[in-house]
């Protein structure tokens, strides 16, 4: 296997970048989160994953090895290729697909195009058990937030709103500040509701 690349970036775009390392050109298939990390520089490196079929090599590039290690984890659970962990790293960051493994969260997982019910329930079920022993993840600070999260839910339902809607809009807010509390997380819910 490739481990990493380094070398000059010859060409960048939302899906593929093409480096050049020693007279060679690699075309790496990227995802949206590695692309907009990768600045302006000259020189590039990117850990790499060679996926190998039939009728293909192609290799995916990764601006961190944290990234890369999720992109192992899913294309592991049957239905998921390496174009749909793609996809799926693509819409949420890698700490993301993490958080929503570890909370059992089946409607983010779904938010990727191309993940139904089923492949989210299979994608939870086949990793979060290698989630919690690969990955730095604070699991007191997961459930806590979840906990959060289920506080927040009923209490909206209490006061008469639908839970599907309120959950959107909580979780849109618990992605972007993991640390609220029942309390600003409840104020921000009514405001938008």
């Amino acid at each position: 296997m490739i481990h990493h690349i380094i070398g000059k970036l010859v060409e960048k775009n939302p899906t593929y970048v093409v480096i050049e390392s020693n007279g060679l050109g690699y075309l790496i298939h990227i995802s949206l989160s590695t692309y907009s990390k990768i600045g302006q520089e000259e020189v590039l490196k990117l850990y790499t994953y060679l996926s190998i079929k039939e009728d293909a090599h192609t290799l995916f590039g990764f601006f961190d090895k944290s990234e890369r290690e999720v992109f192992k984890l899913l294309i592991s659970v049957s239905g998921v290729g390496p174009s749909t962990a793609r996809t799926m790293l693509s819409s949420m960051t890698a700490e993301e697909v993490q958080r929503a493994i570890m909370t059992e969260d089946v409607t983010t997982i779904q938010r990727a195009k191309g993940i139904g019910g089923k492949t989210a329930q299979r994608v939870i079920i086949d990793l979060k058990d290698k989630i919690s022993k690969t990955c730095n993840m604070d699991e007191i600070s997961l459930v806590s937030n979840n906990t959060v999260k289920e506080e927040t839910l009923s209490a909206l339902e209490v006061l008469g709103f639908a839970r599907k809607q309120s959950e959107k809009i909580v979780d849109k807010y618990l992605l972007e500040n993991p640390n609220y509390n029942i309390e600003s997380l409840l104020k921000i819910a009514l405001k938008n509701l």
